[in-house]
């Protein structure tokens, strides 16, 4: 395996297993923590959220079936819902208000889904990149269980299911360059750069996993959250290069860094993971737009990467929520955000 674990002793028998990334050993310890808190409490914000409505187009599944074409679309966050070879694809489902363990406190969402679970047509498969709270809502999964085929996760996080009723037959664990075969559909769980936790007691016990989503037309990457790290290079070595990348940009900061990408590092992954291919291909910016986990001005993750694309020759695809972006020809979509602004200087800022 590429990652790995270390189990911890006490009393002559195994306490905990701790999951470990390839390339960093990631801590945070009293010296990380007061500096992130005085970076809150001293960081002047201009619009921490949007001051306007988000635009979002509502979705049905009677509007879904009006195209059988491979589509990606953007529900929220890390949310996106796939259609590929005729199946329904669900990434990370976040439908809560809140990306908390409670619903009265919490990061809030700034926008509906253009979806609820109910409209959702018949789901082929949930696919978890880990156990954070803002990529795995147990109450999304609770209300879809029934509607799902299978769940795929990394390694331990698919028990978390199972204790919220899950079937287990349902419920397929990956350990990193694992594949799993539904029917025509194949999937990997890819190496990341993270951490994962639900508490106070069960740090990296869970494993975290980038995804390949292959179909027989089309092959996607979903990054799942992570720090930049030589693994996306081997990623588009194995598998590359994709028709899209959903790749992590947003709620980044050079504090935490090793384990959130900076925009300029989530470009460098896009073109890690396609090569010498990676101007023809398609990057859809994920991990923004919905909720704030960060420092930076809610729009600044959006602004920053399509302003990098332009330099380095990207198409950026940055769809307004419950847009349809179709595989095989994805285009530039309109740049909703600049008509929420209320000052254009704000986007030469966050560039």
């Amino acid at each position: 395996m590429a990652f790995s674990i270390k189990t911890i002793f006490g009393n002559n028998k195994a306490e905990a297993l701790k999951f470990e990334n390839t390339d960093i050993a990631y801590q945070s310890g009293l010296s990380d923590i007061w500096s992130i808190a005085k970076s809150y409490m001293t960081t002047k914000r201009l619009h921490p959220t949007p001051e306007a409505e988000v635009p979002v187009k509502p979705m049905t599944a009677t509007s879904l079936s009006f195209s059988t074409e491979d589509q990606i679309f953007r529900l929220g966050h890390s949310t996106l819902l796939i259609r590929i070879d005729g199946e329904y694809i669900l990434l990370d489902p976040v439908f809560s208000q809140r990306a908390s363990p409670v619903q009265w406190a919490g990061p809030k969402r700034f926008h509906q889904s253009p979806i609820n679970i109910e409209q959702l047509p018949p789901i082929k498969a949930v696919i978890i990149s880990h156990d954070h709270y803002d990529h795995l809502d147990k109450a999304a999964v609770t209300e879809l269980k029934n509607k799902v085929q299978y769940f795929v996760t990394p390694e331990k996080v698919g028990n978390h299911l199972i204790e919220w009723g899950v079937e287990p037959s349902k419920v397929n664990q990956l350990s990193w360059w694992q594949e799993l075969k539904l029917g025509d559909l194949t999937l990997v769980a890819t190496p990341a750069q993270h951490f994962s936790g639900r508490g106070l007691f069960d740090r990296d016990t869970t494993l975290w996993a980038s995804w390949v989503i292959k179909g027989k037309q089309s092959k996607l990457f979903f990054s799942g959250d992570g720090g930049y790290f030589p693994g996306f290079k081997e990623i588009g070595e194995r598998y590359g290069p994709f028709d899209i990348t959903m790749i992590e940009t947003g709620a980044y900061n050079e504090l935490w860094s090793d384990i959130h990408m900076m925009p300029e590092q989530s470009m460098q992954a896009h073109i890690d993971l396609n090569g010498d291919n990676f101007h023809q291909t398609a990057m859809i910016p994920i991990h923004n737009g919905t909720f704030d986990l960060a420092l930076h001005d809610w729009f600044e993750p959006l602004e920053r990467i399509v302003h990098l694309g332009e330099q380095a020759n990207v198409r950026v695809v940055t769809p307004i929520f419950g847009e349809a972006v179709s595989v095989k020809s994805a285009l530039k979509t309109e740049r909703w955000w600049r008509e929420m602004l209320p000052n254009e200087e704000l986007l030469l800022q966050a560039q």
